[in-house]
């Protein structure tokens, strides 16, 4: 098995998720056009930031595979965050790119990274997306990934009650990993 904790992309460097990148992921977190969808998602502190980072960093160590920050090749930047992380018995693939590295393809890049080293840690676990219905950029993404909808319902937790969940997979789901997704992130 490669070390899937440095990926690179044609245009993307892909480094496992630790707490030095706080401050620059809060940006992200904290910026609320990222947060359209979602705007009870958004950070106001680092430390909730911080406090995610520290859990994404554990999935490394328990699962083989966790959340990459996306920085730019060429200058290092960091644009984004993204991969997969197992929530019960599925694999869930995961993006959030600043805005002004939206619309160039790189989550396409990132999310096709973290299929592929999803099937490379364990193929037996299902990849999913779970997202609003309304947020048809990731939809699109999902599809264009392999993904289809196997369930539609209620976004169980949202604050807005008509909030509507989708749940893309790479195969049919069993009962469990259909609870796991269609509980809400």
């Amino acid at each position: 098995m490669s070390d899937l904790r440095r990926v690179l992309t044609d245009r993307l460097r892909l480094d496992a998720v630790r707490v030095e990148d706080a401050e620059p992921l809060f940006a992200l977190d904290a910026d609320p056009r990222l947060w359209q969808h979602l705007p009870s998602g958004r950070h106001t502190e680092v430390g909730e930031t911080r406090a995610r980072i520290e859990r994404y960093a554990a999935a490394w160590d328990d699962d083989g595979l966790g959340y990459w920050t996306a920085r730019d090749r060429e200058d290092d930047r960091v644009l984004g965050i993204g991969a997969m992380l197992r929530a019960g018995t599925v694999w869930n693939v995961y993006y959030r790119f600043a805005v002004e590295a939206q619309g160039r393809g790189l989550a396409h890049e990132l999310a096709r990274a973290a299929l592929a080293a999803a099937r490379e840690v364990r193929p037996d676990v299902p990849v999913v997306a779970y997202l609003l219905e309304h947020n048809t950029p990731s939809r699109r993404l999902a599809e264009r990934l392999g993904l289809t909808v196997v369930w539609r319902g209620p976004d169980v937790g949202n604050p807005d009650p008509e909030a509507v969940r989708l749940v893309l997979a790479d195969r049919p789901l069993g009962a469990d990993a259909l609870a796991v997704t269609t509980t809400g992130p």
